[in-house]
């Protein structure tokens, strides 16, 4: 689990603070000023919390930033994407929504030119891009459903059964490295409820969530079986450097 660096977080604060034109920011800077860029006052007017709370921000005590409050400030202090990226690692924050829709796209067509079977995932492990090997491969799943999900697919359908070679030893693998991916968000809504729902739906999934085991995707061999036949892949993935919350798995044949 990332934690924060209250230290260094203080003085990036404070620093993108003495730098920030107020007038820019919609204060004039009529009359002397006393310290350059924006007062603590006035950032945290900005943000909507004490100038206390700033302060202490601001000398590394150990309060903590939500990430909605990191988005003010950063929004007020006009970080670029760097340092808003950085503004949250220190922070020891994901940042889910600030690399922006560009970015997310782009990673989202990079499947269309991979020649083997890939796709996208996103914290809940929704597939949310694949290309047409992916889509032959796993014709029945990802051609019938309007928002496909590994887990759902892996744990509720019949057709998962047959296509998976050993599917209880890699269903149960499967729950694994999820609980190690969702790790701190575990406890958030949207995941809470897959969990709940996929427990209530699936006596498997319940047993191996309980059991609390926790595995790093790897990757490895994975066997599928389809029209009697045997495919066998080596399957890697890959985690976009500015979207640490999407994956792409590519599914190599062997």
């Amino acid at each position: 689990m990332t934690t924060m660096n209250y230290r260094d977080l203080g003085l990036f604060i404070r620093k993108h603070r003495e730098r920030t034109n107020p007038e820019n920011a919609g204060f004039r800077s009529a009359g002397r000023r006393r310290t350059p860029g924006l007062r603590r006052e006035e950032l945290a007017q900005l943000c909507g919390v004490s100038p206390t709370w700033i302060t202490w921000l601001e000398q590394g005590r150990e309060v903590k930033a939500s990430s909605s409050m990191l988005e003010r400030l950063s929004d007020a202090l006009a970080l670029t994407q760097a340092e808003r990226r950085y503004l949250f690692i220190l922070a020891g924050k994901l940042d889910e929504e600030g690399e922006g829709e560009k970015i997310e796209g782009a990673l989202l067509q990079c499947v269309e030119f991979v020649t083997t079977p890939a796709y996208i995932l996103d914290r809940k492990w929704n597939v949310l891009s694949w290309n047409k090997e992916a889509l032959k491969l796993f014709e029945g799943w990802l051609d019938k459903e309007d928002a496909p999900n590994l887990l759902r697919f892996t744990f509720l359908s019949p057709f998962a059964r047959e296509l998976i070679e050993n599917w209880e030893e890699r269903a149960k693998r499967l729950a694994a490295e999820f609980r190690a991916d969702c790790g701190r968000h575990a406890d958030e809504a949207d995941l809470k409820e897959l969990i709940a729902e996929l427990s209530a739906k699936s006596p498997f999934f319940s047993k191996c969530w309980d059991e609390y085991e926790v595995t790093a995707r790897e990757g490895g061999l994975r066997i599928f079986i389809r029209g009697g036949l045997r495919l066998s892949y080596l399957q890697t993935t890959f985690y976009p450097a500015l979207r640490r919350d999407l994956k792409l798995v590519l599914l190599l044949p062997v």
